[in-house]
């Protein structure tokens, strides 16, 4: 380790644990933050606890209830689709969220002399999300160093979204290489009571699609 921090947002799904790997990879030490903000999809935390202790040097899990807003089936009672990806953004989008919970890693990084922050977003095979392209990451980075002391006084903050332009294979193929399991994530939006995954909302068809177009075994557990 070379005793560079990175603070790395993980969700509990491949993605973010594929990301936090890639950050241990590169050599930093691995803050991850995990955001408690009442999603529907509460057993992502279980996972995200797995993960943290394979990969984290810490791990925060940071209440913030946004289902005090709503507006989005992972916070409200509107029913998650299970018709396949379609064109526009989906319900399942929540405003702001990326935004939100990379304002509260920024917070975090500041505050423990971190100037790198990892975020799994990806921008091909995705549901369409505004806060997962390019020019938003782009931007955070741009405010992030007008936000904040560090960044003011010259020590500038990265934004790294190294799955940014990956397909699901890609990323499939990218924990095999990091001889990650990926059956220790979870992506499913609308998983039953005993955890298992619907196999039919967005999330979990993108993730199935990755899998079988990299020709690797898929090991969520659907219903």
């Amino acid at each position: 380790m070379s005793g560079r921090k990175a603070v790395v947002l993980l969700s509990g799904g491949l993605d973010s644990m594929v990301c936090a790997a890639l950050a241990r990879e590169q050599g930093f030490e691995v803050l991850a933050l995990t955001v408690d903000y009442q999603q529907r999809h509460r057993v992502e935390l279980a996972a995200a606890t797995r993960i943290a202790e394979l990969l984290a040097n810490r791990h925060i899990i940071l209440p913030i209830d946004l289902s005090a807003f709503g507006g989005s089936a992972l916070t409200s009672d509107i029913d998650v689709p299970k018709d396949g990806v379609g064109d526009g953004i989906p319900v399942t989008y929540v405003p702001a969220r990326n935004t939100v919970f990379l304002s509260l890693a920024l917070a975090w990084a500041e505050a423990a002399g971190a100037h790198d922050l990892f975020v799994g977003v990806n921008a091909l095979d995705y549901s369409g999300y505004p806060d997962c392209r390019p020019a938003f990451i782009a931007a955070f980075e741009a405010l992030a160093n007008q936000a904040t002391r560090e960044g003011v006084e010259g020590r500038r903050f990265t934004i790294h979204a190294p799955l940014q332009h990956m397909t699901k294979a890609d990323i499939a193929r990218e924990a095999a290489r990091l001889g990650l399991d990926a059956g220790m994530s979870h992506s499913c939006y609308d998983p039953r009571d005993d955890g298992a995954a619907c196999g039919l909302c967005d999330a979990c068809r993108l993730r199935a699609k990755g899998f079988a177009e990299a020709g690797l075994p898929d090991p969520t557990r659907y219903a």
